[in-house]
C-alpha cells in the first residue's frame, strides 16, 4: 500500500498506546488495522509523559507491528495533546464607557480580549519558574452586563459601564513538546495535532447534535476531560484531576494489591460477578463484585461529584444529556452516581461506545468500547481539519505560533503576545472639571482615532480570520486631545445688547477663583468661576435700579413683557410711561423732557395730540399717525421688517446718510433699511 493513501494516528495514553491505520472513503472513515500495547511500567501520569525513553519504546513497537502487517513504512502521524494540559479560568471585568457613544462590535471584541488577558495573567501566576507561557485556545462569553443589568447583546446600545463574564481555556506549549520528541525519536513527522477532548467530541457528538446542550465526559486513567456543546458549537472545556487511577489506587489499598493487579481487578468488575486474586502477601481472595464495590463506592462518589460540579460550573446548569467515554466510565454504577450529583435522569447519562458512532467502519477486528472513542477521533479530526496544527503568523514582525484548535482570529494572536487591549479603542481626551456659579460642569476631551489593523497590508479587524504565514500589523488607537476652553468661550463674554443707546455686556462681574482675569484666560480643572448675568428684562431693570412699573420696554422695536429672555444683539429701550392728559402750550413737545406732566393729572384737561407723518421706506410710501414724535427706531413698529433674528449687519439710512436708532424723523424723510 502507498502510505499517502491512509492516515496513521496515535493515542499516547496513560495506560497504553493505541495506533490506527484508516482511509477516508466518502463520508465513511474506514479503520483497516490497529495495534494496542500497554506501557510495561508507569511511564505516564495523568496523560503527561514522564519517562520519554519508555514511551518511545512502546510507540516504536506499535509503529513496527503496523508496518510489518501492512508492508509500509510510516513517516507521518496524527496525535493529540492530553486534556489534562488544558487550564480554564473564569473571569469578569468592567470598563467605563462614554454614555454618548454607541457600543460597537470593535468595543465588544476589545473588552473580550482584555478579559482573556486577565484570565491569562491569573493562570500565569501559578506557573513554575521556566514554564512556557500559556495561550488561549478557546473561550466562551457567559454574560454581558450594561449599567448593572444583564444583556444578551450590548451592540448598538449605549451605557456608562459594561461588564463581561467569560470562561477561557489555555494550553502551554510544553505539553506538546514531549509528544513531538517521542514521535521524532521514532522517525515520524506530525501532520496534525489536536486536543484529546476535541478529538473525542468530533466523533462522539457530531456537528448536527451540537445545537443541543450536551456534555461529553472522557474518564481516562489520570483525568476526566469535559467538553460542552450548545448553540451549534463547543462552548467550553474543563478537566477534573480524578479518574480511573484513583479507583485502582483504592482497590490496591483496600485489598493489599500492587497497582497492575488492582488495575486488572478494576477492569473485570463490569465483566464478571466473582473475582479470585492474591494479595501481595500471597493470601487468596474470592469476592463478589458487589462486595468489592462497597469498598470503592466512596471513591466513585467522590470522582462523580467532582465531575458533576465541574459540568455545572462551566455550563451554569445541568446539560440536557451526558455522554461518557473512556475506560473509567465502565466501572459499575458510575453513570448512576454521576446523575445523582447533577440532578439529571439516569436515562440521560449514557456510555457511548465505538459501535454507536456514525460513519465509522472497521474492515478488520473492531475496536470495541468507550475507551477507543478518542483514538478514532484523533484520526477523524485529522481528516476533517487537515491544517489543524500550529499556524505560523507574525504580529508587527514578531513571529508566533498559534495552536489551530479553532478558527483563529487577529484577537487570538494579539492575546498570545500580550497586546494591551486598551490600545485598540480610542479614548476621549482628559476632561476639565469646573465649578460654575456653584454647579459642577465637565468639559469633555476630544474624540480619538481607533486602532487600525492590517493583515498582509489590507485593512482588517480583530475578528478577521487568520491563515498560515499571515502578517499582522497594528497601529494603536490615538487618544483624543485634552479638553481646553477659554473663559470667554465658557461664559459667553462679548454677548452684548444695546440698552437705552448704551452697549452693555449680558454677562458681567466675572471672577475665576475670586480673581478678575483676562477674557483669554485658559481654564484649568478645579477652577471656580462666578459671574452675574442679565437673563431677562426683569433682571436688566433690577440691575439698573429702575422701577419696573414705570417703564414700557421695546425690544427690537416691539413691546415685550418683563419675563422676555434677553438675546445677544437685542436693542432694548425703556421708556417712561406717560399720561397724555395735559394742556399743550405749543404745537410740538417732547414728553421725555416734561416729567412734570405726571404730576396731579386729575387737575389737567384731557387732550390727546396727534402727529401725522408721511415717509418713503424702502421705496414704498408709509403714512403714520402717533401720539408722540417719532425717532428712527419707532419705524419698526409700523413696517414689516423683523430685526429679532439677525441676517447680517443691519444697515440704516436716513435721507441718504447713515442713521442711528435715536435720530428724529420728520414728514418727507426717505428711509432705507437692509441687511448686509
Amino acid at each position: 500500500m502507498n502510505s499517502n493513501n491512509f492516515l496513521f494516528s496515535l493515542d499516547i495514553g496513560t495506560r497504553n498506546v493505541v495506533g490506527t491505520l484508516a482511509v477516508q472513503e466518502g463520508k465513511t472513515y474506514k479503520i483497516f488495522d490497529h495495534e494496542i500495547i500497554e506501557h510495561p511500567e508507569r511511564a505516564m501520569y495523568d496523560g503527561q509523559i514522564h519517562d520519554i525513553d519508555k514511551v518511545v519504546d512502546v510507540v516504536e513497537e506499535v509503529k513496527s507491528k503496523l508496518e510489518e502487517r501492512n508492508g509500509v513504512t510510516l513517516t507521518q502521524v496524527a496525535i493529540a495533546a492530553a486534556g489534562r494540559a488544558l487550564k480554564t479560568k473564569k473571569v469578569a471585568i468592567e470598563r467605563e464607557l462614554d454614555v454618548n457613544d454607541v457600543i460597537t462590535k470593535e468595543m465588544m471584541d476589545s473588552v473580550e480580549m482584555e478579559a482573556i488577558q486577565n484570565a491569562q495573567a491569573e493562570i500565569e501566576k501559578t506557573m513554575q519558574k521556566g514554564e512556557q507561557k500559556y495561550y488561549c485556545v478557546g473561550y466562551t462569553v457567559i454574560n454581558y452586563y450594561l449599567d448593572g443589568s444583564m444583556i444578551l447583546n450590548p451592540k448598538d446600545h449605549r451605557g456608562s459601564l459594561i461588564k463581561i463574564e467569560l470562561i477561557a481555556t489555555f494550553l502551554p506549549h510544553i505539553v506538546v513538546d514531549s509528544l513531538y520528541t517521542v514521535v521524532d525519536r521514532v522517525g515520524l513527522e506530525v501532520v496534525n495535532l489536536t486536543l484529546e477532548p476535541i478529538a473525542a467530541i468530533n466523533v462522539a457528538i457530531p456537528q448536527n447534535l451540537r445545537l443541543l446542550n450536551l456534555a461529553l465526559v472522557d474518564v481516562g486513567a489520570g483525568t476526566s476531560d469535559i467538553a460542552i456543546t450548545k448553540d451549534g458549537t463547543i462552548v467550553s472545556y474543563a478537566m477534573v484531576s480524578a479518574a480511573g487511577d484513583r479507583v485502582t489506587e483504592t482497590l490496591a489499598k483496600e485489598f493489599l494489591l500492587d497497582f497492575d493487579s488492582a488495575e486488572k481487578l478494576k477492569v473485570q468488575l463490569n465483566k464478571q460477578e466473582e473475582h479470585t486474586f492474591f494479595d501481595v502477601i500471597g493470601i487468596p481472595h474470592t469476592l463478589k463484585t458487589e462486595e468489592i464495590m462497597q469498598k470503592i463506592e466512596p471513591t466513585i462518589k467522590e470522582i462523580t461529584q467532582l465531575i458533576g460540579e465541574k459540568i455545572v460550573e462551566y455550563n451554569e446548569k445541568a446539560p440536557s444529556a451526558i455522554f461518557c467515554i473512556g475506560g473509567g466510565c465502565q466501572i459499575p454504577g458510575f453513570t448512576e452516581q454521576l446523575g445523582s450529583h447533577i440532578d439529571l435522569q439516569k436515562e440521560r447519562i449514557v456510555i457511548k461506545s465505538t459501535d454507536m458512532l456514525d460513519n465509522i467502519e472497521f474492515t478488520a477486528d473492531p475496536l470495541v468500547g468507550p475507551e477507543y472513542i478518542t483514538p478514532i477521533g484523533i484520526g477523524v479530526t485529522a481528516v476533517k481539519e487537515k491544517e489543524n496544527d500550529f499556524l505560523q503568523v507574525s504580529v508587527d514582525n514578531k513571529p508566533i505560533r498559534l495552536f489551530n484548535s479553532k478558527k483563529l482570529s487577529v484577537s487570538d494572536a494579539l492575546i498570545l503576545i500580550g497586546y494591551n487591549a486598551r490600545k485598540l479603542l480610542a479614548e476621549r481626551g482628559e476632561s476639565l472639571k469646573l465649578i460654575i456659579n456653584g454647579v459642577e460642569k465637565e468639559i469633555k476631551g476630544g474624540y480619538g482615532e481607533p486602532a487600525r489593523i492590517f493583515i498582509n497590508g489590507a485593512p482588517s479587524s480583530l475578528d478577521s480570520k487568520l491563515k498560515n504565514k499571515d502578517s499582522i500589523h497594528v497601529e494603536p488607537a490615538v487618544p483624543g486631545s485634552k479638553a481646553e476652553i477659554y473663559l470667554r468661550e465658557l461664559v459667553g463674554k462679548h454677548r452684548k445688547i444695546t440698552f437705552n443707546h448704551d452697549e452693555i455686556e449680558i454677562v458681567y462681574d466675572i471672577l475665576v477663583n475670586d480673581n478678575r482675569v483676562e477674557e483669554n484666560y485658559k481654564l484649568d480643572s478645579g477652577d471656580i468661576i462666578t459671574y452675574s448675568e442679565f437673563k431677562d428684562l426683569n433682571q436688566l431693570l433690577d440691575g439698573h435700579q429702575m422701577e419696573k412699573n414705570s417703564y414700557e420696554i421695546l425690544v427690537n422695536g416691539k413691546y415685550k413683557e418683563l419675563d422676555y429672555s434677553i438675546c445677544s444683539g437685542d436693542i432694548i429701550r425703556a421708556r417712561e410711561k406717560v399720561n397724555h392728559l395735559v394742556d399743550f402750550p405749543e404745537d410740538h413737545y417732547d414728553v421725555e423732557e416734561m416729567p412734570e406732566i405726571n404730576k396731579e393729572p386729575e387737575q389737567k384737561k384731557s387732550v390727546e395730540r396727534i402727529y401725522n407723518y408721511s415717509f418713503t421706506v424702502n421705496e414704498k410710501p408709509v403714512s403714520i399717525s402717533t401720539v408722540r414724535e417719532m425717532v428712527f427706531v419707532d419705524i419698526f413698529d409700523h413696517i414689516d421688517f423683523d430685526i429679532s433674528k439677525a441676517k447680517g449687519i443691519l444697515a440704516l439710512q436716513l435721507n441718504g446718510s447713515r442713521a442711528r436708532f435715536t435720530d428724529h424723523l420728520k414728514t418727507g424723510d426717505v428711509i432705507k433699511i437692509s441687511w448686509k
